[in-house]
């Protein structure tokens, strides 16, 4: 939790450090990573409990979490009563559900993704017939442990109705027993800027142009985002709107072809790669941008970016693709792409960039309703109120 570095790790660092500040106690059992230098620590009022896992293959891994994850979770038990689990993930979660020590706890099961999609969505198909039977034996093993992990559970919480259809789906859980819970923004951290010329300002210190229209958008750099979509839209953008700059945070195995496909586009002058961009950092990064973009093609089962950018004030338009559509369509529908193709993005940035240009009144206006709509629909305050109601219900109700 020290370093967050993804959507689902953000929602449980809100979650966990908001639940203890309302008098909760909260431990979290998670993998020790290289990173890591303790094998325990107390943050922010969580206490976080790390067990040992062996990368050298996939069988290691597996074999690790789940020895180690139920031997330190029945060490813990022997100083520690918990009243409810709360399983983010499915191989912890099975490691827990392992030990007869959990069985009389009432557990429930957020979920962000399914294990086994995210695994294929970052991991491409080897060539070779091994590397495609080890593959396969990845997806599999994902796909059963989850299933273990679900069918254990007696709540669900998810953040989209997306999310809640993909159980559904794949694991036969039906939607009504999932309770849908958005996940939201910091308000106090994303704030709009205060007009123009703190936007300009902002930009002076982060070293981009101050006369240019901004796009901005924050990914990893993997082929589920999109982004290489996105960028043959900016050709056609770019031969529109030429004083368009679109900025690219984040980092990931698609870097250098991306990089290429830039080169390849004759795009330099038109697209930044901001790299990874500190938690620190990012508020300004929304609050300088003149629109955010969010290309995803799969996946998205709520993207926690979109209400950020919303609570600073930048109107988003998004691809109608899993929990973006239920946001933006909730907000305003012309701000959803047509579908996920680089022609449909390209329209749609065209037109916005049109219109902000035509009327600047109107960008502010309706940066104004992202900010009114964020504080109605996203906070975690919010959040955090409907999941202590769950808690409350399930430690209620105990089992099944």
């Amino acid at each position: 939790m020290k370093k967050v570095i993804g959507g689902a790790e953000r929602v449980l660092y809100e979650q966990c450090t908001r639940l203890v500040r309302k008098g909760h106690e909260v431990h979290v059992l998670t993998r020790r990573l290289p990173s890591h230098e303790t094998n325990s620590e107390t943050l922010a009022g969580v206490h976080e409990w790390r067990y040992a896992v062996d990368w050298t293959s996939g069988l290691s891994f597996f074999s690790t979490t789940l020895r180690n994850g139920r031997r330190l979770f029945e060490a813990i038990r022997k100083e520690v009563s918990f009243d409810i689990l709360n399983f983010h993930q499915p191989f912890s979660a099975y490691a827990v559900l392992r030990s007869r020590d959990s069985l009389k706890m009432p557990v429930i099961y957020t979920c962000h993704s399914l294990a086994f999609e995210e695994f294929r969505s970052r991991n491409r198909m080897p060539s070779n017939p091994l590397g495609r039977v080890i593959y396969g034996v990845n997806l599999q093993v994902r796909k059963f442990i989850e299933r273990k992990a679900l069918v254990a559970s007696d709540r669900f919480v998810v953040l989209s109705r997306f999310t809640a259809e993909k159980l559904q789906d794949v694991y036969g859980i039906p939607v009504s027993r999932s309770r849908i819970i958005p996940g939201g923004a910091d308000l106090e951290k994303f704030q709009p800027p205060w007009g123009g010329a703190e936007r300009m300002a902002i930009r002076r210190r982060l070293t981009l142009p101050e006369h240019k229209v901004i796009l901005f958008t924050v990914r990893n750099l993997v082929p589920r985002m999109g982004l290489d979509q996105l960028l043959y839209a900016m050709k056609k953008v770019a031969g529109v709107h030429p004083e368009v700059l679109l900025v690219i945070g984040g980092s990931g195995p698609l870097r250098n072809s991306l990089v290429a496909l830039v080169k390849d586009l004759g795009l330099s002058n038109h697209v930044l790669f901001a790299g990874f961009i500190p938690e620190e950092l990012l508020p300004d990064y929304y609050r300088m941008a003149d629109l955010f973009v969010l290309p995803t093609v799969e996946l998205e089962g709520f993207g926690l970016i979109t209400p950020e950018a919303l609570a600073s004030g930048l109107p988003v338009v998004g691809t109608p693709v899993g929990g973006t559509s239920e946001i933006l369509g909730r907000f305003d529908e012309s701000f959803l792409f047509r579908d996920a193709s680089a022609k449909s993005m390209a329209e749609k940035i065209s037109e916005k960039i049109a219109a902000f240009r035509e009327n600047p009144a109107l960008r502010e206006e309706i940066a104004a309703r992202c900010r009114v709509f964020a504080e109605q629909y996203y906070s975690w305050e919010r959040n955090v109120e409907e999941l202590e109601g769950v808690f409350r219900d399930v430690h209620v109700g105990g089992r099944g």
